[in-house]
């Protein structure tokens, strides 16, 4: 005589909380990992191309960003100045690195200049970063690439 088994036809339903649990730890995971430089750049200036450009080797240690454009307003993340009313920008910076203990020496001022504007503007900017205790500095241009 056969046995006849009663199957449940219902499907089998696993808990998901694991599965779930890992997604939103890869999701963080990534969003530590994005590489966030492009937010310091301001897509209104045109850098000037060079043959000599190259893509730095390393990150700058404390990089303060300055945006120069044609017109002389200087573009430091959302806030803009000019070239003479810059000083309060660069204390607060300066405030920033002293509370982390570092000093205007220690940072990496990096200057993307239009490549429009006058070079007289850029060394302006230098004059007034070097007035507020900045030291080192790093100019950007377009890598110009020959076929």
């Amino acid at each position: 005589m056969a046995l006849k088994r009663k199957f449940d036809t219902k499907a089998a339903e696993g808990d998901m909380t694991a599965m779930i649990d890992m997604v939103f730890q890869l999701i963080i995971f990534f969003m530590v990992l994005i590489n966030f430089s492009q937010d310091d750049q301001n897509q209104s200036i045109k850098l000037p191309s060079s043959e000599l450009a190259k893509p730095a080797d390393v990150p700058l240690e404390n990089p303060i960003v300055l945006n120069l454009g044609f017109n002389g307003n200087v573009y430091m993340g959302p806030e803009t100045a000019t070239i003479a009313g810059l000083r309060p920008l660069l204390e607060l910076e300066a405030n920033v690195l002293k509370a982390n203990g570092k000093s205007a020496k220690d940072a990496n001022v990096i200057i993307r200049a239009d490549g429009n504007s006058a070079g007289g503007m850029v060394q302006e900017l230098i004059k007034k970063c070097q007035e507020s205790g900045f030291e080192k500095f790093a100019l950007r241009a377009k890598e110009e690439i020959n076929p």
